[in-house]
């Protein structure tokens, strides 16, 4: 059968190689990962100046760190000489610079050249030439976001009109304060599958039904198929019964302060292409960012956060984690199960998508868009 066959309740998916296939995540690395704004870190990680936490952008490694004056610095890492990594460890700290363990080139926390072996008799050198590859960056959410494109795209419109788009409001998700709320719990995943079928799953509850029997319990029509993203602006309800979003249904902690009685005792569920869900409670706020390190091999790390005084107070925040982390094995456990037929000959033309996953096909249309006629046949 050919997607020219199809039933009209059904449109075709992505080939399964573009889940397998190296060539197609290298293009992936250069025309999305590393040409987008990537949700990089936590801003409270780097709390103090010299704080500096690498992470894989793409193809790049690349180190977040504060100045002396606060402010936060990205750059390749990568030294100047010779190409050492610079930093070896995915967080540390430094007290007034960044030496290179190979031959002591030392850059300051703006990443200027300041010092070298024999560095004085060479005059010629151009230390702000020769300082690190600066990397741009913004913060929002309370996250610090890069981006390695020598002209980023516009963050108003990729990334805060992800949200307003999806939610119908831009005043929306700034009523949930995100920017000062606490982490309260991270828990990082190491998935053996496709960042694509990471971002699909979330998007669609068709599956929900089938493998979620928590959350169905504290969001009934979840049970039904339709994901929350299907429809702008809508919040999943909780069950009559429910009073909070946690794996018992159990009462949860204040409403957050600037959320909304029509935002209450509701879910929203948020994709910010390429590699960022925000997921949004009344009374927290869980965040997943997505580290795609190969065609089959994602590392997902997931931040719960709270109120600064349920967190400075030391609240059990375990059966509101627990929720989504059983969510998060649950769906991380299915994307493993897709990953190995990928390759199968039966996917090779890729599969189907019914009426409540209909919407996945923007997904895909934006990725084969990213793509182009570079894509391998």
């Amino acid at each position: 059968m050919t997607t020219t066959d199809l039933p009209s309740s059904l449109i075709p998916t992505l080939p399964g190689r573009y889940y397998t296939d190296p060539a197609v995540f290298a293009l992936e690395q250069e025309r999305m990962l590393q040409s987008m704004w990537f949700c990089a870190v936590r801003a409270a990680d780097l709390d103090r100046p010299g704080a500096f936490r690498t992470v894989q952008v793409g193809a790049e490694n690349v180190i977040v760190s504060r100045n002396r004056s606060g402010l936060v610095r990205a750059f390749l890492n990568v030294c100047r000489h010779r190409g050492a990594r610079l930093c070896a460890q995915e967080r540390g700290e430094v007290r007034r610079s960044f030496q290179c363990a190979y031959h002591a080139w030392t850059y300051d926390l703006d990443g200027r050249l300041v010092a070298a072996p024999n560095l004085v008799r060479m005059p010629d050198v151009d230390r702000d030439a020769f300082g690190l590859v600066r990397v741009r960056v913004r913060e929002w959410l309370g996250y610090v976001w890069v981006c390695l494109a020598d002209d980023p795209p516009s963050f108003e419109e990729t990334v805060i009109g992800a949200a307003t788009e999806r939610l119908g409001d831009a005043d929306a998700i700034g009523r949930y304060r995100i920017e000062e709320l606490s982490v309260g719990r991270r828990i990082v995943y190491d998935v053996r599958a496709n960042w694509k079928l990471i971002v699909e799953n979330f998007m669609e509850c068709y599956h929900c039904g089938t493998i979620h029997p928590e959350l169905t319990e504290v969001l009934p029509e979840f049970a039904e198929g339709y994901a929350a993203q299907y429809y702008v602006g809508h919040g999943a309800e909780f069950g009559a019964e429910v009073r909070g979003f946690t794996v018992d249904g159990g009462e949860g902690f204040t409403r957050l302060g600037g959320v909304t009685e029509d935002q209450d005792r509701r879910y929203y569920a948020i994709t910010i292409r390429p590699q960022v869900f925000v997921n949004l409670v009344p009374d927290h706020v869980i965040v997943h960012r997505m580290f795609p390190l190969a065609a089959d091999r994602t590392v997902v790390e997931c931040d719960w956060l709270y109120s600064p005084e349920v967190v400075e107070a030391g609240h059990d925040v375990s059966r509101s984690v627990e929720l989504f982390h059983r969510v998060n094995q649950q769906d991380f456990d299915a994307c493993e199960r897709c990953q190995p037929a990928m390759s199968s000959r039966a996917y090779s033309g890729g599969g189907v998508l019914v009426p409540v996953e209909h919407h996945i096909g923007a997904f895909h249309a934006w990725v084969a868009e990213r793509l182009g006629d570079a894509a391998p046949r």
